[in-house]
């Protein structure tokens, strides 16, 4: 039998800094009105854990991944969402839905979420947003949705559903930090797993051009020149190859319009 979820099997976590009591409240607003129960999890501010968290990073690596030096905000970050992932694993839930506190939720959230856990057999992590999604494939779909997987790059971390035996596998291997998380779960080719999307999404983010990571405007993003940002294009021309690979092994780079079950 195809496995299937429901509400009753989720739990849902909320990262949200200490300081950031009003994005708390609008969240909670949000969530209150769709009838969702969640637990606050204090994200890791990565000023306050510099120390700690560079040991941890490999800041080579990532400069030479991501194209620009590691930021406090991005390890902290890092750190929050594995951090996150070690209580879902140590809880009761099969399920989690771990939201970042900058979440706008479009009217049609529940029957989106509903849809994603009924078609739990089709995934391994679904994204209700993005930052940007390039060369969506679709695997099927969901009610009105499609369940797509990505050749191009697919990033963003504020609104997904990962299963507890995923989390349980990856969480030894995502240390120590290379890239921005998002990023390193964009590699699924390496950790073998089933990344998706529900398009259309059914949530955006709206952090008011302020960003506790990147600062107003991304101004605290400071990407190299172009000719030492070479490493970067290269990998990223490299891995839409990668991704490529993986879904056709995996007989998932063929478009299908089949309804999933």
């Amino acid at each position: 039998m195809a496995e299937r979820l429901t509400r009753s099997d989720l739990g849902i976590w909320l990262i949200n800094l200490d300081k950031d009591a009003d994005r708390l409240a609008g969240m909670q607003t949000q969530l209150d009105a769709m009838g969702l129960s969640y637990t606050r999890f204090p994200a890791i501010y990565g000023k306050d854990h510099i120390d700690t968290l560079s040991q941890r990073a490999d800041a080579g690596a990532y400069a030479r991944n991501m194209g620009s030096p590691i930021l406090p905000g991005k390890m902290g970050c890092y750190a929050s969402h594995i951090a996150v992932w070690e209580t879902f694993v140590g809880s009761d839930h099969k399920v989690a839905l771990i939201l970042e506190d900058d979440v706008v939720f479009h009217d049609d959230f529940l029957e989106s979420l509903d849809l994603a856990l009924a078609g739990a057999a089709h995934w391994d992590t679904v994204r209700f947003n993005c930052i940007r999604a390039k060369l969506p494939v679709s695997q099927g779909k969901l009610g009105r949705y499609h369940l797509n997987a990505y050749v191009g790059p697919f990033t963003g971390n504020a609104t997904y559903l990962i299963k507890k035996d995923v989390a349980k596998r990856l969480l030894p291997n995502l240390w120590p930090q290379t890239r921005a998380f998002d990023h390193e779960l964009n590699r699924f080719f390496l950790h073998d797993f089933r990344q998706c999307g529900l398009e259309p999404f059914s949530s955006h983010v709206d952090d008011g051009n302020l960003s506790s990571i990147t600062g107003v405007g991304f101004g605290l993003v400071n990407k190299f020149k172009t000719y030492k940002r070479l490493p970067h294009y290269r990998l990223k021309a490299a891995n839409y190859f990668r991704r490529a690979g993986w879904l056709a092994k995996k007989g998932r780079l063929l478009p299908s319009r089949r309804t999933l079950t």
